[in-house]
């Protein structure tokens, strides 16, 4: 393992952070080919590893493996200051789904190192951060649905029939509403028992008076978000009728 030999070779006096953190909390769809990111004052250049010279309180790190490293919430603020959006939400989404990072989590954090280069545009890609995102496509979804000016969806909507039988999951969508978006990943057309199973949820979905909106990779934002908003378009017409 890349990071576990970057870390060796600090002498074990380096804390792992970034995204070799996040893989060993427990993180998804990390790219392999990342360098190992380590944070070590007197690291020297190395090919296929990023050194950062960064102050870790205490309370910042964790021993996992045997091996020093941000914890979960120390690894979220680091994400957040150092990516942009597009990625950072992402990252975020995947490590909060994999060790339960809130919010609340990251205040204490932010205050103790309000200087840090990329401070401003971190508490926005936090902001957005929602655990129930299953993938990153997911999260492309629900980030141009809130970038369009939409409001905020809830994830992970658990449908329950008239008995409160729990039935199906939603990816996204507005509950009052009864609008849900979905993305229809590769799985549609590589696994066809999955593909059926989804058509009869969704059907059972619509009987139960749910709006799906479907998503695929090759669809332009700008028509999801015309889509989404001419749904909860027509369920507000019908709703004032």
């Amino acid at each position: 393992m890349r990071a576990e030999a970057a870390w060796l070779r600090s002498r074990r006096r380096g804390v792992l952070a970034g995204f070799s953190a996040a893989a060993l909390h427990g993180a998804r769809w990390i790219d392999p080919a990342l360098p190992a990111e380590i944070i070590d004052v007197n690291r020297r250049r190395e090919r296929g590893v990023r050194g950062r010279a960064l102050s870790v309180d205490a309370v910042e790190e964790c021993t996992i493996d045997g091996m020093r490293v941000t914890t979960a919430a120390r690894t979220a603020f680091d994400l957040a200051c150092d990516l942009p959006l597009p990625r950072a939400v992402p990252a975020l989404d995947a490590l909060a789904r994999a060790a339960d990072v809130r919010i609340a989590d990251l205040e204490g954090i932010h205050e103790r190192h309000s200087g840090r280069c990329g401070i401003r545009r971190c508490w926005t890609a936090i902001d957005l951060m929602d655990a129930g995102a299953e993938s990153p496509k997911e999260t492309w979804l629900r980030l141009v649905l809130v970038t369009a000016g939409l409001p905020r969806p809830q994830t992970q909507i658990l449908v329950h029939n008239g008995d409160h039988v729990p039935l199906a999951y939603i990816d996204m969508g507005w509950e009052d509403m009864m609008v849900g978006v979905e993305y229809d990943g590769d799985q549609h057309r590589s696994d066809r028992r999955q593909y059926v199973k989804d058509i009869k949820r969704l059907e059972l979905l619509e009987c139960l008076g749910w709006r799906i909106v479907r998503v695929v990779s090759e669809d332009h934002p700008d028509d999801v978000v015309r889509r989404v908003k001419e749904a909860l378009a027509r369920r507000r017409s019908i709703r004032a009728a």
